[in-house]
């Protein structure tokens, strides 16, 4: 039983590190950010928003968490012929918006 524990332990200790699990408050504080800073204005995800820039509603099975955390940082420095406006966001709010996006498949 302790051999299962320690190998369940190294597995999730092992998705953490590689951010393939995100706790539910990131993906809640990810959600209340996308509504809050308005991403909604210009991207759908379901029947929430708008359709001028993409459907974001499987964008987490398209692009991994470092993906989007760059993405949310700097459209421009990842793709400079982009229509995505830099936003203004704190790191927190970068990293629950990123753990929000890469929960949407």
């Amino acid at each position: 039983m302790k051999t299962i524990l320690i190998g369940l332990g190294a597995v999730l200790v092992s998705a953490l590190v590689l951010g393939c699990v995100h706790s539910t408050t990131m993906v809640q504080q990810g959600t209340e950010t996308f509504v809050a800073e308005g991403c909604h204005g210009c991207h759908t995800v379901g029947k929430l928003g708008t359709p001028i820039g993409p459907d974001l509603s499987h964008v987490g099975a398209r692009y991994d968490n470092d993906y989007l955390v760059r993405w949310l940082r700097d459209p421009m420095s990842v793709r400079p012929a982009a229509h995505m406006p830099q936003l203004e966001l704190s790191e927190v709010q970068i990293a629950a918006l990123a753990a929000y996006l890469s929960s949407l498949r």
